[in-house]
């Protein structure tokens, strides 16, 4: 568990909820100690440690509104999320920025234990119920994958209630140990969290970061629960392909769970080729936690919505439209957020009962749901098209493909599909999706890509792949489909 070079300092370690607590009751302490009061908005930021892990117990069991921020932000980005969110506190791992507030109200990620002397041994036991009462619990930020990223407001109870819903659904059990390949400061992640402390399973807190590391830290913890996006899962098995040995110390996780972006056919089915497994696809958002899951033995689409949860496919018209067809998926659950924060603090409420999620997707004849990705309708030779929808039936041909479509006067759009492949090239792809697109659906361009583009948090950057259409573009002057 120590560094290569000698050092104590742990690359891994496994939480359990009886130990974790402890060290919660101290972060409680020395916050309580510093003035910290109920009802206080806190930023908490920094990457995954113990110290996320026990601060987000303390912070919970001090009934605190909890301001979540992804480490990588900028100083710049760091100080409107504190100014919208007058944000009061802060708890910051070393390498995030630091958030303009007195040197006195931000306590340090690494240094979260009580003070030698200053504070008597905390006492008591963790509670989260004050918390699950607090209407603003919770503020997260979207993505902003559609625009600037928005403040979601959720309150304790659809945060802890969809949590265990979850854990009922996918069957966690207290000798699990799950090892979540993902940041603990976005949804996906605080949900694990939560699910942890709810279940009192063991909880593997490694370097997600630098995969072939976590994959080791992974087989000597005994994992049984792997969580993580796409991309996280395509440089599995680079890995395992390289090192056969890293594949083999995984036997005992029961469950590959994929999130946080569409799970292409391909991997999936390069994934279940290569370690017999099925990655088990979710679905869910920041505003709306968990939607639909897949568990093992039933892994057709996105699965089912969980219990309680109610979705309706749309289409153009705002009616709903039949089993297999594509549209907006639209949800009804008691996760849902409370609204969004606007930028003068004050909180806008969401009232509407359905959510639109701005997703594309459609629901089969079994009741499953399958999402393709944004509602990003474009219209091109008087038809109505989806680029993500597209994406899915141009995989048919046999590789990941993504397609970005621009404005043109002429057709109304064109399109460039990027299809992730070193080993043919763009005529034997126009050629393949000659078989399977009408003519109104065909590439202006196609571009073979080793990889896409990835942002932060793991998905496909749609931005770069659009400058890369407009260039390539600009030089083809509109190729003849």
């Amino acid at each position: 568990m120590n560094e290569p070079d000698g050092r104590t300092s742990p690359v891994w370690e496994v939480l359990w909820p009886a130990a974790a607590e402890k060290e919660a009751l101290e972060v409680a302490a020395r916050l309580t100690g510093q003035g910290l009061r109920a009802g206080d908005r806190v930023l908490l930021t920094g990457e995954n440690s113990a110290g996320f892990v026990t601060a987000l117990l303390a912070l919970c069991h001090l009934d605190v509104s909890i301001v979540l921020a992804d480490p990588q932000l900028t100083a710049e980005q760091l100080e409107r999320i504190t100014r919208v969110a007058e944000v009061r506190w802060a708890v910051a791992g070393a390498t995030a920025a630091r958030p303009p507030l007195p040197p006195s109200s931000i306590l340090d990620l690494e240094v979260t234990g009580r003070p030698a002397g200053a504070l008597p041994e905390p006492s008591g036991r963790i509670s989260l119920e004050r918390w699950e009462q607090r209407r603003d619990a919770v503020v997260m930020w979207s993505s902003g994958t559609t625009g600037d990223p928005k403040a979601v407001v959720k309150s304790g109870h659809a945060v802890m209630e969809n949590s265990r819903v979850t854990a009922r659904v996918m069957g966690y059990r207290s000798d699990d140990v799950l090892a979540p390949l993902l940041p603990f400061s976005h949804q996906y992640g605080m949900s694990l969290l939560l699910i942890w402390w709810l279940t009192g399973c063991g909880l593997l807190v490694a370097p997600y970061r630098r995969l072939e590391q976590a994959l080791t830290a992974m087989a000597e913890s005994g994992a049984t629960i792997v969580d993580g996006s796409p991309p996280t899962y395509h440089g599995m098995l680079t890995l395992f392909a390289r090192t056969p040995a890293l594949l083999e110390g995984l036997r005992g996780v029961r469950m590959w769970c994929v999130g946080g972006a569409p799970l292409h056919r391909s991997l999936a089915a390069h994934f279940r080729t290569a370690t017999g497994h099925d990655l088990l696809d979710g679905y869910g958002m920041t505003e709306t936690g968990n939607i639909a899951l897949t568990v093992p033995g039933r892994t057709e689409g996105c699965g089912a919505p969980l219990p309680g949860v109610e979705v309706r496919v749309l289409g153009e018209d705002g009616a709903p439209v039949p089993a297999g067809s594509p549209g907006e998926v639209t949800v009804r659950t008691p996760g849902r957020l409370a609204g969004y924060l606007r930028e003068d603090g004050g909180l806008e409420p969401c009232a509407e009962t359905w959510f639109r999620t701005r997703d594309l997707g459609q629901i089969d004849d079994g009741g499953r749901l399958h999402v393709f990705g944004r509602m990003n309708a474009v219209h091109r030779m008087g038809h109505t098209l989806y680029p993500e929808y597209l994406e899915r039936r141009a995989e048919e041909c046999g590789a990941p493909v993504k397609v970005v479509a621009l404005d043109d006067e002429r057709a109304g759009s064109v399109l460039v599909f990027f299809v992730r492949d070193v080993t043919d090239d763009e005529r034997v792809w126009r050629s393949r999706f000659r078989s399977y697109l009408a003519a109104y659906e065909r590439p202006n361009a196609v571009v073979t890509v080793p990889d896409f583009p990835v942002n932060r948090n793991g998905k496909v950057d749609v931005a770069a792949l659009r400058e890369s259409a407009v260039r390539i573009l600009t030089k083809t002057a509109h190729p003849t489909r």
